[in-house]
């Protein structure tokens, strides 16, 4: 008889076997940062997440830095929206001024920009409308006066999350010309449009006011396509591939490992947070479990990175290890 669970006698044999580890190295924790004063606002659908104005961040910043979490991805409210998202290239812009605060206080801290237009648009869309739609090719060329923004600022990585066509050949080319060669890139490669986004348009104020994203987010019910997106960002440049949502898309995280020899990054997205959050408090499951639990299922996925709204409560359990 096959006696496997010998090596699971004990939790010193289960340690010295375990296939898989999180570590605080894996985590990057998003950042929501308003333009205004004195605001420090609990998000309602993702409890223990806030919007912060850049005078109250710091009490934040340092906890993340204590915990030793590595990198932040920022997310701006600017005060002022437009039909084209004129503030993301605006070089006093609320990300552009967050960036050069944490890079002068913080300044081993990683920073990560994401780069969109949905938090900054009057229609929520994530660039250019025509015709009742989102131009392609429009907005790569504010894609590209934004990331420029963003590296005069300071920042360590961009990250873009449009779901445009080329935008990955369009950002190389505007950092390199500019003299930003070294920023990488993380590209929401494969970022499909999903249910699970809800909370985190209550936290951006990013929700469409008319129609979807389905016309340049992928169909969930796609696998293929999702290597063929990934595909053609990493022939043009990208650095880094992430994959969003990530727990129901773990079939798509495991893909990417196998045919990438890049680092492959999920997004923990607002709603897998906010559904453990609410069974939580409603005392149906155990929290802390339930939390490691599906992390480690997206380092078993094989993803290397894991963007995480949960990333200090991780760290702080890891750490008590």
């Amino acid at each position: 008889m096959n006696r496997t669970r010998r090596l699971r006698k004990t939790d010193s044999i289960r340690r010295l076997v375990r296939e898989n580890k999180l570590t605080i190295d894996d985590l990057i924790y998003p950042l929501f940062i308003e333009e205004g004063k004195d605001i420090e606002t609990e998000i309602v659908s993702m409890p223990g997440i806030k919007r912060f104005s850049l005078d109250r961040i710091s009490k934040e910043l340092d906890e993340v830095v204590e915990l030793n979490i590595p990198a932040v991805l920022l997310f701006g409210i600017p005060s002022h929206k437009d039909e084209i998202g004129a503030e993301t290239w605006d070089d006093e812009g609320i990300i552009q001024r967050s960036i050069r605060y944490i890079k002068k206080h913080y300044p081993d801290l990683y920073v990560i920009t994401d780069v969109c237009f949905c938090e900054y648009t009057s229609h929520g869309h994530c660039g250019v409308i025509y015709d009742n739609d989102v131009d392609n090719d429009a907005t790569l060329q504010n894609m590209a006066k934004q990331v420029i923004s963003h590296a005069k600022a300071g920042s360590d990585m961009v990250a873009p999350s449009a779901m445009m066509d080329g935008m990955i050949e369009t950002i190389r080319g505007a950092l390199d010309t500019a003299g930003f060669p070294m920023i990488p890139i993380m590209s929401y490669a494969v970022k499909y449009s999903s249910a699970f986004y809800g909370p985190f348009r209550d936290a951006a104020d990013s929700a469409p006011t008319f129609g979807d994203r389905r016309t340049y987010q992928m169909d969930p019910s796609n696998r293929s396509e999702g290597m063929r997106e990934a595909i053609y960002d990493d022939q043009e440049g990208a650095d880094i591939l992430m994959v969003k949502p990530a727990l129901s898309y773990l079939d798509i995280v495991r893909d990417l490992k196998n045919n990438f020899e890049k680092p492959i990054a999920c997004y923990n997205v607002s709603g897998e947070y906010a559904m453990i959050k609410a069974a939580a408090e409603k005392g149906w499951i155990d929290e802390e479990r339930v939390m490691m639990e599906s992390l480690l299922s997206m380092k078993r996925a094989g993803a290397d990175i894991i963007i995480t709204y949960f990333a200090k409560e991780v760290a702080k359990v890891l750490l008590k290890k």
